[in-house]
């Protein structure tokens, strides 16, 4: 069985399994938990429990001046913020592409092949938007963005070709 087989991607319409699920699990996951900016900032030392989202703002600086933080790190930690921040914005379309698709009753190789993507997508989103720091080469982040977002713009359009036929 090939890798595509395996991925549903694929195979015959039958033996094809959604995916789904799998792939709203991970990126909650992914966009809530992994790309939390907690993790970086209890390993840098400035997370406070009490406040965590004013961490950077309100600490950030004097860490810098007592040399307990770069400011390299000091913006890694903030371009972090800022791609969970964007992955927690960008689930909700996410979670309607697949939802909707899926009710529609779009292909479940079309489906796996829009989430995969999105996943890949969004991955490197992430990778680029927090270790990136040259402005050409951010500007790879915007294309992940957008290649992201597409994927789930595929399965709306998809599905909404399906319900104009049935409606």
């Amino acid at each position: 069985m090939s890798l595509f087989t395996k991925l549903g991607l694929f195979g015959s319409a039958d033996s094809i399994p959604n995916y789904t699920p799998f792939f709203l699990g991970f990126q909650f996951v992914y966009a809530y938990g992994i790309l939390s900016s907690r993790t970086l900032k209890q390993w840098y030392g400035l997370d406070h429990n009490v406040s965590p989202r004013e961490d950077l703002a309100k600490y950030g600086e004097a860490a810098i001046r007592e040399e307990k933080l770069t400011r390299r790190q000091y913006d890694m930690l903030k371009r972090n913020e800022a791609a969970h921040a964007n992955s927690v914005e960008g689930f909700s379309l996410f979670v309607a592409g697949l939802g909707i698709a899926s009710v529609a009753g779009v292909s479940t190789r079309v489906i796996n092949a829009a989430g995969l993507f999105y996943t890949v997508a969004r991955l490197a989103y992430g990778v680029i938007y927090i270790l990136v720091d040259h402005p050409k080469w951010s500007q790879l982040r915007g294309v992940a963005w957008w290649c992201g977002n597409m994927s789930c713009l595929y399965l709306l359009w998809e599905a909404q070709k399906i319900f104009s036929i049935a409606g």
